[in-house]
C-alpha cells in the first residue's frame, strides 16, 4: 500500500464526510463517510506503521473531527474542517509512513 494512501484517506474522511452531511443534510451519512474513510486510513497506517501508530493516527482523527465542532464557532464551518484535515494529514505524514527498510 502506497504511504500516503492512508494520508488521502483520512483526508476523504474529513472533507467528504462533512461535505456529505451538509449537501444531504443527513449527519449519519455523512458520519457513514467519514467512519467508512477512517476504517481504511486505519488498516493503511498499520500495514505500514504499525498497530500503535494505527491506533494513534486513528484517534487523532477522531479527536480532530470532534474538535472541529467548536472551532467551528470560532473560525467558520469550512475554515475549521480544512484546519483539523491539515493538521491530520499532516500527522499522517509524519507518523504514518513507518521506517524505510
Amino acid at each position: 500500500m502506497s504511504a500516503l494512501l492512508p494520508t488521502a484517506l483520512a483526508t476523504t474522511g474529513l472533507l467528504g464526510g462533512y461535505q456529505t452531511a451538509r449537501a444531504t443534510k443527513n449527519r449519519q451519512l455523512g458520519g457513514a463517510v467519514l467512519a467508512a474513510a477512517g476504517a481504511a486510513a486505519f488498516l493503511g497506517w498499520k500495514k505500514n506503521a504499525g498497530t500503535g501508530a494505527a491506533i494513534a493516527l486513528t484517534t487523532t482523527y477522531v479527536v480532530a473531527f470532534g474538535a472541529s465542532h467548536p472551532l467551528a464557532k470560532k473560525l467558520g464551518a469550512w475554515p475549521a474542517v480544512y484546519t483539523v484535515t491539515a493538521a491530520t494529514a499532516a500527522a499522517s505524514l509524519v507518523f504514518g509512513r513507518g521506517k524505510k527498510k
